[in-house]
């Protein structure tokens, strides 16, 4: 690991791989959260495999965890290596014309997400480990669905989640297609390809979370 983030060409691959895997992760965790929309049962039932699975708890949940991290500082190291690379800007510079806003914004985005990350995980991640190992309190097959429901009764946690996967699905519009690029996926046949999947994987991802936001709203 030393060796692949001592070098920038490094960090952006690093960088790239941990991205690919947190792309393959929000398919599987809206795939998930989506069974709350179609019934309880069949959400508590996914829920409770996904929570009590030992494979998933000490194995693929602390892997999770180092890519989100990862990926986000190695994100803040790369920036601002880039900015020391290049402390005086180019004299003749056309950013609207060059690149896209996200594209130069990327680090904003983020940071953006980030924040939410943080809050998702105070909602849902901290109360389970305090529920599971703090208060050591019993399985409950039929908890998930109600805990879930309950957080999205007030309107302005619905509006941030919303407004989070907006800015998620910009971050992602990006970063789909830099990410391939960045592990030496682009050809003149397959780069088109890529471009389509990012567009609506962009889209359909947020989209897809924000309607699971806003069903439990409106059901209360």
């Amino acid at each position: 690991m030393a060796g692949l983030t001592s070098s920038t060409i490094g960090r952006k691959y690093a960088m790239a791989l941990s991205a690919i895997f947190l792309l393959i992760f929000l398919v599987m965790h809206l795939t998930v959260n989506l069974l709350s929309v179609f019934g309880e049962d069949a959400y508590n039932n996914a829920s409770q495999f996904m929570g009590y699975n030992p494979l998933i708890q000490f194995v693929m949940q602390p892997v999770l965890i180092f890519a989100v991290v990862f990926h986000f500082v190695m994100g803040f190291v790369l920036e601002i290596k880039n900015q020391k690379a290049r402390p005086v800007k180019y004299e003749s510079n056309n950013p609207s014309h060059n690149s896209t806003w996200m594209s130069r914004n990327m680090i904003i985005s983020g940071a953006v997400v980030l924040a939410f990350i943080f809050l998702h995980m105070y909602d849902f991640w901290f109360h389970e480990m305090n529920y599971k190992y703090v208060d050591g309190l019993p399985i409950e097959e039929s908890r998930f669905w109600g805990d879930l429901h309950a957080k999205f009764a007030d309107a302005w946690r619905v509006i941030i989640y919303i407004i989070s996967f907006i800015l998620l699905g910009l971050h992602l519009g990006h970063g789909f297609q830099s990410s391939f690029q960045s592990i030496g996926a682009r050809h003149p046949k397959y780069t088109p390809v890529i471009m389509a999947l990012g567009k609506w994987y962009s889209i359909l991802i947020p989209a897809g979370f924000i309607f699971i936001a806003i069903y439990h709203f409106v059901t209360q």
